[in-house]
């Protein structure tokens, strides 16, 4: 299968939006209705900050690059790979789970971080969240501390490019 990882465009938004409300209710997923919402993916594509994996043009995959001044603040992150990339709402469709496009994913990404110059990235990660955990285990991520935040308990891990 051939994939393609480009930013989204206004015209993906209501697959986008279906892509998000299908990981509802999923293990250690706690989105909502209301969040990621269509706000969320506007905001996300006036920053170009949103990406996804095509298929077949089907979105199988989607990550926002994010600047969260809350999360960029916290105490753990290395100054040493500053400047630092944050990325968060990864979402695979739930038909493709466990078939590597959240590892193709993550690998566009990663190269697109690189080709922007960043030294490292980091992301919050739900604690609960076991396919999350995985893929950035896979990934050597360092769980560099814990904190609670948006209602959550959160992983920090972090990854020099």
């Amino acid at each position: 299968m051939e994939y393609v990882f480009t930013k989204a465009e206004e015209k993906d938004t209501e697959e986008l939006l279906a892509l998000y409300r299908s990981q509802i209710g999923r293990e250690g997923c706690p989105w909502t209705d209301d969040y990621p919402s269509l706000e969320t993916i506007s905001f996300d594509l006036s920053r170009e900050a949103l990406y996804i994996l095509k298929s077949d043009d089907r979105i199988v995959g989607a990550v926002s690059a994010e600047e969260d001044e809350t999360v960029n603040r916290l105490p753990f992150w290395n100054k040493e790979l500053e400047p630092e990339a944050e990325f968060a709402r990864i979402a695979i469709r739930t038909d493709m789970q466990g078939q590597g496009i959240g590892k193709i994913l993550l690998l566009s990404l990663l190269e697109e971080f690189r080709i922007q110059g960043f030294r490292g990235i980091h992301i919050i990660v739900n604690r609960h969240n076991p396919k999350a955990l995985r893929l950035y285990d896979s990934f050597s991520f360092r769980n560099v501390g814990e904190c609670h935040m948006y209602d959550q308990d959160f992983f920090c891990y972090e990854l020099e490019l």
